[in-house]
């Protein structure tokens, strides 16, 4: 598939003062392909495993190509997931389906409970479902995966928000205060239909979050070890896209143009994620989400700025494609400027559980334990500029 038109990537970084090499700590930020040298580096020898599936991206898709879409699967039994607070617009895409929809679940939560997992699985039982329809943002995405590798149903995934994770065959259930990833082709979706006017009403601060969310997913293909040439091409444009559409988007919510720059960033940053699987940063918040209940994208918008600082020497084409001297600083400028919060207090994060929270990342192998510490407690309080990891 070709990319959507995304003018303005180099001038949208502009628009937040990096274009001048004043601004991006003496630094002009690199365009243009990486050298011969470069590349050959890096593609002497790696592996790469390269999913299935259909994507389907454009101004109108979704009201137009849906029941196409699912024409083509064959499917004549379809369960709608979505949100109460989604619903209508929903049953709206939906309706060209007619018939075909048999049932609608609603009962999604957030991190998706083990419970809610289980009524999913239940209603689709009971519908005699032989297609799942998601429409709506990663926690439907998640509770249509959790049934899907149970029952080896097909998705069709229409994404409303910027979490990326349609794109990956990888879920998270939450039970007794932990959440447990798991990963199944059957949980891939089949097909994924990107409509940018779908994006066009969300909120600055879900879109700012949302997006903050998927461009971890670029941080943490940059860094793993397990990481390809090929991903970390997706990786470094999924940046350039992004915190160029996501800055316009917040300050322009009805801006087509940026709504599909950043669109197209969330879909190469799930394609990043489903290629390298969680990172750091993810981890972290998972666990902060299963055990105290923080949103899982404001948590990452928190949390990727500090992991990064652990991480700077391996980032640097994050920094050349943020514009900046280093990414942990870029993403940390990004995230203020998006208006997100910026401290572990400000999501509600108790003091007191920042000790249990660090033993219980270092129990999970996720940090060590003074690092952990160090980390959740600048975190906490937000400091930024005077912090050095030890």
């Amino acid at each position: 598939m070709s990319g959507p038109a995304v003018s303005g990537l180099t001038s949208s970084a502009g628009a937040r003062g990096t274009s001048d090499p004043s601004s991006a700590g003496g630094k002009t930020p690199r365009q243009g392909p990486l050298t011969r040298a470069e590349r050959a580096n890096s593609t002497q020898s790696f592996h790469r495993e390269a999913l299935p599936g259909r994507v389907v991206f454009g101004p109108g898709s979704g009201r137009r190509d849906l029941a196409s879409e699912v024409d083509g699967l064959g499917r004549r039994r379809v369960l709608l997931i979505t949100t109460k607070r989604g619903e209508p617009l929903a049953t709206e895409l939906a309706a060209p389906l007619g018939e075909r929809m048999v049932g609608v679940f609603t009962d999604v939560q957030e991190h998706v409970p083990q419970e809610i997992a289980e009524a999913a699985r239940t209603a689709a039982h009971e519908a005699r479902a032989d297609c799942l329809l998601s429409i709506g943002g990663g926690s439907v995405v998640g509770t249509a995966k959790a049934v899907a590798a149970e029952e080896r149903l097909p998705i069709v995934a229409v994404p409303t928000t910027y979490s990326g994770s349609e794109m990956t065959p990888t879920f998270g259930l939450t039970s007794a205060g932990m959440k447990v990833t798991a990963r199944s082709l059957d949980a891939l979706p089949h097909t994924v239909i990107y409509d940018p006017e779908l994006t066009l009403t969300l909120p600055p601060g879900i879109t700012a979050a949302s997006g903050m969310n998927a461009l971890a997913h670029c941080v943490g293909a940059a860094y793993l070890p397990g990481t390809d040439p090929i991903t970390l091409m997706v990786a470094e444009e999924g940046v350039r896209a992004l915190s160029g559409g996501l800055l316009r988007s917040v300050r322009e919510p009805d801006d087509l143009e940026a709504r599909t720059e950043a669109l197209y960033g969330a879909y190469l940053a799930g394609t990043a994620l489903a290629a390298v699987g969680p990172a750091t940063h993810h981890r972290i918040c998972h666990m902060l989400g299963g055990a105290y209940g923080l949103p899982h994208a404001r948590t990452h918008s928190v949390v990727l700025p500090y992991v990064a600082r652990l991480k700077d020497v391996e980032l640097a084409r994050v920094a050349d494609a943020l514009g900046t001297l280093k990414a942990s600083d870029g993403l940390r400028e990004l995230s203020e400027q998006l208006g997100c919060p910026t401290s572990l207090a400000e999501l509600g994060l108790p003091a007191a559980e920042l000790d249990k929270a660090a033993q219980l990342l270092s129990a999970q192998g996720i940090l060590d334990l003074p690092t952990a510490r160090e980390l959740l407690h600048v975190a906490y309080d937000g400091e930024w500029t005077a912090w050095t990891p030890t």
